[in-house]
């Protein structure tokens, strides 16, 4: 029986954060914002976690995630190395992160062998959204002649701090299925109105409350690796004149999927709040909600 497996990219830095942010503990007991997605991913019916990292944070994450989830779930590590590149290309001297989330799923390929989700470490996403996800991914679906993956959607709303702007891919549909995405990414609460900015603060644009965004929670079919082999060769060729920067994202190998007809997204949409710690200041919120969550019973204390 194939795996129904969650990977969590947990390899950043977090450069607005200031530090290792996805091993920073908020819980009661010490636990860290993952431990809650692999608790509420393993309730869900997930039977599989892929961690994937740096070698520079291996000690480091190592020290905070242990054997905590021994017996709860098959756990696997993966790594992020900034060599691991298509054959022909090399790294450009003063490159330093590794080649974004696209790059991240990549790296795992050896320990899928089915369905699976992506997730980022630091991000909160709720025991519904798990759920929801989980039910879509192990769906029987009539045949189409195209990938069948999904997608997480949040309302825009629920997917915001007040302390500094966000990145989110907005997203276009028709009816549940994404035809579009887009990264904004300097996205800002401003009173009772959300705006994005493309020149640094030199013009707006309004997001209507309730439009459907990504947080980068994905569920895949096993082609995908194959799709994002190809994709990765692809990125390459097209910015060889310069790679010191740039980077391979999830949604932009999804979005050339769906445009080249090749891929149906199904969007599933959560009225869960997001939880994050994008900024220092972001922390005591998160504290706060999740010690909301476990007084209510949502969550047991320990969690693990």
């Amino acid at each position: 029986m194939k795996d129904i497996t969650l990977v969590i990219m947990a390899a950043g830095m977090g450069s607005r954060y200031g530090g290792l942010k996805q091993i920073d503990p908020v819980g009661q007991c010490g636990e860290v914002i993952l431990d809650y997605s692999v608790y509420d991913a393993i309730k869900a019916g997930f039977t599989k976690v892929v961690f994937v990292i740096k070698h520079e944070i291996e000690k480091d994450f190592m020290e905070v995630i242990g054997n905590k989830y021994d017996g709860k779930v098959k756990v696997e590590f993966a790594f992020q190395n900034i060599d691991d590149i298509p054959e022909g290309f090399s790294v450009p001297e003063g490159r330093k992160k590794p080649w974004g989330t696209g790059h991240a799923i990549l790296s795992c390929k050896k320990f899928i062998d089915g369905p699976f989700a992506v997730i980022n470490a630091d991000d909160y996403y709720g025991a519904d959204t798990f759920k929801k996800i989980y039910d879509e991914l192990t769906r029987e679906k009539a045949e189409s002649g195209k990938y069948q993956f999904c997608m997480a959607g949040f309302r825009i709303e629920n997917t915001l701090t007040e302390n500094g702007h966000v990145a989110r891919g907005v997203c276009e549909t028709e009816g549940n299925k994404l035809t579009g995405i887009n990264e904004r990414t300097k996205i800002i609460k401003d009173g009772d109105k959300i705006k994005y900015t493309e020149d640094d603060g030199e013009s707006w644009t309004e997001i209507p409350s309730g439009k459907t965004v990504s947080m980068n929670l994905w569920g895949f079919t096993e082609d995908m690796m194959k799709e994002l082999e190809t994709g990765f060769v692809n990125f390459f060729e097209k910015n060889k004149a310069d790679l010191s920067k740039c980077e391979y994202y999830i949604p932009l190998a999804v979005d050339e999927l769906i445009k080249e007809g090749k891929a149906e997204v199904t969007v599933v949409v959560t009225d869960e709040k997001w939880y994050g710690v994008t900024y220092k200041e972001d922390k005591p919120l998160v504290q706060k909600a999740l010690k909301e969550k476990t007084e209510c019973g949502a969550y047991p204390s320990p969690l693990f």
